[in-house]
This record gives C-alpha cells, sequence and structure tokens, in this order.
C-alpha cells in the first residue's frame, strides 16, 4: 500500500512534458533558374589536362626560342626551330628511328628482367624471415650505388655487348622496385590477409591474389620510377659505352653529334629523349593505372 501511494506522489510531482503539435510545411517553389549552367568554351577547353600541358610545352617552347635568338650563337644553343628541324630531317632519313629502336630493345629486356627479379626478391621478403633479411641488406648495400659506375665492372664481365647495358639496367630498375612493392605490401590491411588465409591461400597464389592487387598502387609508382631510372641510365651508359654490338642508341647519336658540334642534332636526340619518357608516362602508365587503380576506387 506504501508503494502505491509513493509512486502516485512520484507521479504527480514529476511533470508531464509537454505535447507539441504536429503540422506540416508546404515547400516552397523552385527558383525559376537553371539546374544546370552551361560552362563556357574557353572554361571547358580549360579542364582537359591535354591542353594545359600543351600550353606549357608551347610557352617552354618558345621561351627557348626567344632565348637562343637573342643569344645568337647557334653552337651553343640553336633556337627550337632549328632543333625540331634536325629533328624532322634525321627521322624522314630514318637515323634517329634506328636510333631510338636500337635503345628500345635494350631498355626492354633490362626492364623486363629487373621487374621479374625485384617480384621474386619481394616474394620472398614477404614470405620468409631470410627473405626480408636478404631484401634489406642488398638494397641498404646496392640501392646507394649509381648504376653507371658498375659499368666498367659490366664491359669485363659481359663484353662489348647488349649484356653489359642490360646488366646495368637491371640494377637499376630493381632495388627501387622491389622498395616499392615490399611497402606495398606490408601495407596491406590485416583483414585482406585473414582473408586469403581463411581461403587456403599460401605462397605465390597468396601473393598474386590478395598481396598484388591490394598493394597495386605502390606497384605501379615503382614501376613508374624504375622505368624513369632505366631509361636516363641506358642514355647515360650509350653515351659513355657508346655503341652496343655495332649498334648504337639514341645516347649514341648524341655523342656523335656532339663530337661534330652539330648542337641542333644533340638538342634533337634530346628532344626525342624527352618524348619517349612523355608518351611512356601519359599513355602506357596512365592507361594502366586508368584501368586499375582509378576504377577500382584505389586512388583519387
Amino acid at each position: 500500500m506504501s508503494d502505491n501511494l509513493n509512486a502516485v506522489s512520484e507521479s504527480v510531482r514529476r511533470p508531464t512534458p509537454p505535447i507539441r503539435p504536429e503540422y506540416e510545411r508546404p515547400l516552397e517553389p523552385l527558383a525559376a533558374t537553371k539546374s544546370e549552367e552551361v560552362l563556357p568554351v574557353y572554361r571547358r577547353l580549360w579542364q582537359r589536362a591535354w591542353l594545359r600541358k600543351s600550353l606549357i610545352l608551347l610557352c617552354l617552347a618558345l621561351a627557348w626560342e626567344i632565348i637562343a635568338r637573342l643569344q645568337a650563337n647557334e653552337l651553343l644553343l640553336p633556337p627550337f626551330s632549328a632543333a625540331i628541324r634536325a629533328l624532322v630531317e634525321d627521322t624522314i632519313s630514318g637515323v634517329i628511328p634506328a636510333r631510338a629502336m636500337n635503345s628500345l630493345g635494350i631498355l626492354i629486356k633490362g626492364y623486363a628482367a629487373g621487374v621479374a627479379l625485384a617480384f621474386v626478391l619481394t616474394s620472398l621478403a614477404v614470405s620468409t624471415q631470410l627473405g626480408r633479411d636478404l631484401l634489406s641488406t642488398l638494397t641498404s648495400m646496392l640501392n646507394p650505388l649509381p648504376p653507371i659506375a658498375l659499368l666498367p665492372l659490366a664491359l669485363l664481365w659481359f663484353g662489348l655487348g647488349q649484356g653489359s647495358l642490360v646488366f646495368v639496367l637491371v640494377h637499376s630498375v630493381l632495388w627501387p622496385l622491389a622498395l616499392n612493392m615490399y611497402t606495398g605490401f606490408t601495407g596491406v590491411p590485416e583483414t585482406l590477409r585473414m582473408t586469403g588465409r581463411n581461403y587456403g591461400l599460401r605462397g605465390l597464389r597468396y601473393v598474386l591474389l590478395i598481396l598484388v592487387p591490394a598493394a597495386l598502387p605502390s606497384i605501379i609508382a615503382g614501376l613508374k620510377i624504375g622505368w624513369a631510372f632505366a631509361w636516363r641510365t641506358l642514355i647515360a651508359a650509350e653515351l659513355v659505352f657508346g655503341a652496343s654490338s655495332g649498334k648504337g642508341g639514341l645516347g649514341w647519336y648524341i655523342f656523335q653529334n656532339r663530337n661534330e658540334l652539330y648542337t641542333d642534332r644533340v638538342f634533337a636526340g634530346l628532344i626525342m629523349v624527352i618524348l619517349f619518357g612523355l608518351l611512356v608516362e601519359n599513355v602506357l602508365f596512365r592507361q594502366l593505372e586508368s584501368r586499375t587503380v582509378a576504377k577500382w576506387g584505389m586512388t583519387r
């Protein structure tokens, strides 16, 4: 009886919350404006990355032409128009295409071998403790070593052939790519690793099906760095080493024209080297990124 009285007194003392009336607010009419605004033509064009980059290149070429004409010494700095003229002439005559094909043939061999070795080393590193120690020790020792410094040893070991150039290219590709791949593999979330183990994935299948797709942004970044290192190492080795098996590449083309004081052709060779770099970066790797990591939402 006392409990009931206490409950009644408590309910009397406690104020009842006010009940707010429900109501509906009509939506205001939309403003009499278009939901979409058509951008002007110049703004739509400015959103094209290729157009912005083309304008940058055009400004650089124009500055080169003006500085060269003000300097008025074609032996030291020929105008941009003279370099383009030499590039067109040697391209039509077949000299530059032949040199470029020689360089690309050696580059593909060295780059492919470096990528394969980097994948093997990194797979061992993520699978065993001994592999991790091996990769850490080798990268600490050999990654700071300039590839061109190994060229004298390569000439002794492999002779005056493509083997010497391929050896230094493998060295320039292997270590930066292996470091990027290993960093990407170690950054894979533990949830994905546990998923692969639950499905019974081990060894190479675990690396290919779990680690490689998850670490693909780092792998592509390593492939870009390895490509840049290999390309400039090849040109530098050809400048020092010269022709390989009786065939010279773009570096040898630049070296020959420098000896003969054809400065416009020296710049023509440099322009060709730059064009190859732009082509690979903006076509090959861009397509690879758009079809993989960008399509999967792994990068912005």
